[in-house]
């Protein structure tokens, strides 16, 4: 298995990528790392060449870059060259801290849609208060979505749960207004019908989003618009309230940092449930191809729990499992 890396990608580069990328190297003993970079950058960065290849660039494509613009121009950028490895056989999955807007045009320019597939979405694993989390798609890939499109996100993120998070029997939901089957505009009610009648997935209904942390389902479908909507909203107020829980304990006197020392590891098991990290980053889903975005911002251990999902997406095999799925039900129609 051979991963490529946009190395240069991200807030932190090329040293939380580097870091998260020999902690994963150190437990993958079957995963090569093709390292796309500035050399003279990542070579003092490694403590061992093992499983490692760097491939110099000459570029990187900048946040402030127009995504569809520099993956176009850039030719020799990180992100463009790591896509390339995916697209000649190379890689079996590129991984980027980079630009969303570039990795998805990245993605779509040069790794190329599943057959079948009219837009793929961005899909973020997100805690629940039972600790086993869910996927949401689309969240920001597309402004607007048809209802069939929904339906195509049912179907690879229904493979995704069971793959990667274990999951026998996927619960499906659709993020809407109300739960009621008659909820929502056109778009809702026309997706909520056509899952109804999906063979293959266990379809629970609308959820609204106030259940969303509940654990109600473990992959829930919305056009990219609410979702990248709904998503900055958990991610706020978790946010938010870790922020207020520190301050009343700090500003709270003696008695009260007594109490937090007293509720620390509460409190500690609290923000582990909330901390996005261990869970991976973000998939494109509905590529040829693995293609996985972690937040810019990360750090090394965000880099190492996404290398491993990414290991494990190619092992299992879960995009040739939608490739095959839809090019079965191109055949049937």
């Amino acid at each position: 298995m051979k991963i490529a890396v946009d190395a240069m990608g991200g807030d932190h580069a090329p040293e939380v990528v580097i870091a998260g990328v020999e902690r994963a190297r150190d437990e993958l003993r079957d995963v090569e790392f093709l390292l796309y970079g500035d050399e003279t950058k990542i070579r003092p960065l490694l403590h061992s060449p093992a499983q490692i290849t760097v491939i110099h660039t000459t570029e990187k494509i900048e946040s402030t870059d127009e995504p569809v613009r520099a993956i176009r121009r850039k030719k020799q950028a990180s992100m463009v060259l790591a896509a390339q490895a995916v697209k000649s056989g190379a890689a079996d999955a590129v991984f980027s801290l980079g630009s969303t807007g570039a990795l998805l045009a990245a993605g779509l320019f040069i790794v190329g849609r599943i057959p079948g597939i009219d837009r793929p979405g961005l899909m973020p694993t997100l805690p629940t208060v039972d600790g086993r989390g869910f996927v949401m798609l689309d969240v920001g890939a597309n402004a607007d979505n048809r209802a069939s499109q929904l339906v195509q996100y049912a179907v690879m993120g229904n493979f995704y749960a069971r793959d990667l998070r274990g999951v026998a029997s996927p619960r499906v939901a659709l993020l809407n207004n109300g739960t009621e089957p008659n909820k929502g505009d056109s778009l809702h009610q026309e997706t909520y019908q056509l899952l109804s009648e999906l063979p293959g997935i266990v379809f629970v209904g609308n959820v609204e989003s106030d259940a969303l942390l509940q654990g109600v389902a473990d992959v829930v479908v919305t056009d990219g618009f609410t979702g990248n909507a709904a998503l900055k909203a958990i991610e706020g107020t978790a946010k938010s309230i870790m922020r207020l829980v520190k301050h009343a304990i700090m500003d709270s006197g003696v008695k009260g940092k007594l109490g937090g020392l007293l509720l620390k590891g509460s409190i500690r098991g609290i923000a582990d449930t909330f901390d996005v990290s261990s869970y991976g980053g973000a998939v494109l889903l509905g590529l040829k191809a693995p293609v996985v975005k972690a937040h810019g911002g990360a750090d090394a251990d965000a880099v190492y729990y996404t290398i491993k999902q990414v290991a494990a997406m190619v092992a299992n095999g879960t995009v040739a499992k939608s490739v095959d799925y839809f090019a079965a039900h191109r055949s049937a129609e």
